[in-house]
């Protein structure tokens, strides 16, 4: 369910989105508020869930991980111990960005960010030597043209 924020949460939202490293002082500086209720607001939506963590994003290039690839999975497999078994996989492996569930003709898609197309098949290879998957279909991204973190609000 949704949790009510107000247009000033939904700024300090966006300020923190932005940069999570400002101060409490510049965040309230931009919203048009004083340091403590800034940083109560941010306590109250961090105790509702809707702040879960702050993080650092790395570039994914300058660590060497410059191939990414979007993996289309089908199964025929929908048993649970398949898929607990398939989702312990996929959580166990660093390379492993995203995971979805789909509806439709594929059942999962992976955003899976590795060094080239060798550090990909020994992920796949990983990958299916521990569960049984009926097919498999990798698609190399060519240019990222946009990436974010930040949700639209």
């Amino acid at each position: 369910m949704a949790v009510r924020l107000d247009e000033m949460d939904r700024k300090i939202l966006a300020e923190l989105q932005a940069d999570a490293e400002q101060s409490l002082d510049e965040i309230a500086r931009k919203v048009g508020s004083s340091k403590t209720p800034v940083w109560n607001r941010i306590r109250r939506m961090k105790e509702a869930g809707v702040i879960t963590r702050q993080t650092a994003i790395l570039d994914p290039e300058a660590l060497g991980l410059e191939a990414c690839f979007f993996v289309l999975i089908r199964t025929s497999e929908h048993e649970a111990e398949w898929q607990r078994k398939f989702l312990k996989a996929l959580r166990e492996r660093p390379e492993v960005m995203e995971a979805h569930r789909l509806a439709g003709d594929i059942d999962y898609i992976l955003k899976v960010r590795v060094k080239n197309a060798r550090a990909y098949d020994t992920f796949y290879q990983a990958l299916i030597s521990e569960v049984r998957i009926y097919n498999v279909t990798a698609l190399l991204s060519m240019e990222e043209i946009k990436a974010t973190t930040m949700l639209p609000l």
